[in-house]
């Protein structure tokens, strides 16, 4: 059986951000992530949770840098204070949440040096992570990212093994992997054993399952095969009312 969650940073954009925890519930999830909930107190995404039965799952770090500035800075060379500071801030939004998995993001950078770092990085904050933390790594394509460092699947694999950290995982998004490798199933069918979170949406504007050129039938069957028991969140721009866009729901 799938567990299915819901990304509610996407999906019921219509909707403020603490009515959309009701709609998930109201639509049998029993899961959400956030990206980014640092702009709302924790006490209030905590009642918002509560009332509706659900867990949170992940975050993303950083928090937003309105400021201006790439997303991320593990793999940007003299930005350590930077990167440590945000993800202190990020541990305590977890803690606060029983949030299980931090997406931590890497920012725009290239070449051994920024490899270097963001291993450094990653070895600090994984010793750094409270217990029952995982910390994931997940690469995102050039198109919706550009510049991006951690921006194939390769490279994700490679960074893993040099770490060999327990608490540091593979994050496998549909849409992205269609996007950079041409073929999601063949992605998830080859590094399966680092994945750790499953995120979904179709090529080629992450619209809903079903709507571009991922095969979800083909991708819920190696899902399945290799007996994956993580969360597979939809993470999609319904482009209309979210309802309609569930029935990847049924998937079981």
């Amino acid at each position: 059986m799938l567990n299915f969650a819901a990304n509610l940073t996407l999906l019921w954009p219509e909707l403020p951000y603490l009515d959309r925890f009701d709609a998930a519930g109201e639509a049998g999830f029993r899961a959400v992530e956030i990206l980014f909930p640092y702009d709302v107190s924790a006490k209030a995404t905590q009642a918002a949770l509560g009332r509706n039965g659900l867990q949170m799952i992940l975050l993303n770090a950083p928090p937003p840098n309105y400021a201006g500035g790439a997303r991320g800075f593990s793999a940007q060379p003299g930005k350590e204070a930077r990167f440590q500071s945000d993800m202190r801030r990020a541990f305590r939004y977890a803690t606060a949440l029983g949030v299980s998995m931090i997406h931590v993001m890497t920012g725009e950078a290239e070449g051994p040096e920024a490899k270097a770092t963001m291993l450094a990085n990653m070895r600090w904050t994984a010793e750094a992570a409270p217990k029952g933390i995982t910390l994931m790594l997940e690469p995102l394509n050039p198109i919706a990212m550009p510049g991006y460092f951690l921006n194939n699947y390769e490279l994700a694999a490679d960074i893993l093994n040099e770490l060999g950290a327990a608490n540091v995982a593979l994050q496998y998004d549909s849409y992205h992997a269609q996007m950079i490798h041409g073929d999601a199933v063949a992605v998830f069918e080859k590094y399966h054993a680092l994945v750790r979170h499953i995120q979904i949406g179709d090529t080629p504007e992450r619209g809903a399952p079903g709507t571009g050129d991922v095969d979800f039938k083909a991708l819920f069957k190696t899902i399945k095969k290799h007996k994956y028991g993580g969360w597979i969140s939809g993470e999609y721009h319904p482009n209309g009312p979210t309802e309609p866009t569930l029935g990847w729901l049924k998937t079981r």
